[in-house]
């Protein structure tokens, strides 16, 4: 994955998923890294894969971490705190934002097939 530098390359990569289904993996997670530092911190985190959706629009935005949102006809699927990107040999795009110390905290995915 390499570090998001030029939003622009992310957005027509998007473009290009708008419009017919796609798979989705959302990712959040603070996990095991807030409970060892600190027992009184709460534990978060939240994951779908695979759930089958179509956006009409996907913007990424911000000065970095980025946030991106994905608008559907009934709602949003919406990110925050992206830092790296990757489009694979599969066609995948794979969004995922990391802290200070490379953890990963956030993970945005689309494919055309299951992951």
């Amino acid at each position: 994955m390499e570090r998001i530098q030029n939003i622009a390359d992310v957005q027509r990569v998007f473009d290009s998923f708008a419009g017919p289904d796609v798979y989705v993996h959302l990712e959040t997670t603070n996990g095991a890294y807030a409970a060892h530092r600190n027992e009184q911190t709460m534990t978060v985190g939240a994951f779908i894969r695979n759930a089958r959706i179509s956006f009409e629009r996907g913007t990424l935005a911000g000065k970095g971490p980025y946030r991106a949102g994905l608008k559907m006809e009934h709602g949003w699927v919406y990110a925050e705190g992206l830092t790296h990107w990757l489009l694979n040999e599969k066609g995948q795009l794979l969004l995922s934002g990391h802290d200070d110390q490379g953890r990963l905290a956030v993970a945005l995915q689309l494919s055309r097939t299951p992951f």
